[in-house]
């Protein structure tokens, strides 16, 4: 079972759920979220370890709705509020599937993450926003398929996420 008590790191804005251990040294490269302490946990059947997934919302109810929904459901969950904390937590450690609005406030925006990401990883991405064009159009310019990056309009019901993240998590390569 994991925590569901909310830890602050040392960045504000940030939130951790069931996860322990530091971030890997930022020398050595990206961590997988699951090399950093947290032992894998059987999911419904005992046949996968537990995923873990970083969720960057800058609307804290949201963002709070999303992760607990997801903690609930078994996942470890990271939590950031701003596109600057998602890029730093990505230089940390690499989840198994980010859930990632694009319309960050600050400067630096989805479209900016999702580039960071890429850049470090080939992992799913679950892309939240209002706008579907624009999600449409870089999935087909770029070759994405919707196991690998999808989009889910927003609003949505949050069983719609649950169900989107299913699909995506298997392909996950730490799993």
């Amino acid at each position: 079972m994991h925590d569901q008590s909310a830890a602050n790191d040392s960045s504000e804005g940030s939130q951790t759920h069931g996860m322990e251990g530091s971030p890997a040294d930022e020398r050595s490269g990206p961590s997988r979220f699951s090399d950093s302490g947290t032992p894998g946990q059987p999911q419904e059947g005992g046949a996968k370890s537990t995923y873990n997934i970083l969720v960057v919302e800058d609307d804290p109810t949201l963002a709070t709705l999303e992760t607990d929904t997801l903690t609930a459901q078994g996942y470890t969950v990271v939590t950031v509020h701003s596109g600057e904390l998602a890029i730093t937590t990505l230089h940390h450690a690499i989840p198994d599937l980010v859930v990632l609005d694009l319309e960050l406030t600050g400067e630096i925006h989805g479209w900016d993450v999702l580039q960071a990401l890429r850049s470090l990883a080939s992992i799913p991405v679950l892309i939240t926003s209002s706008s579907a064009s624009h999600a449409r159009l870089y999935m087909r310019e770029r070759g994405e398929t919707r196991l690998t990056l999808d989009h889910l309009p927003k609003p949505y019901p949050l069983q719609a996420l649950l169900k989107r993240i299913q699909r995506m998590l298997p392909i996950s390569p730490a799993h």
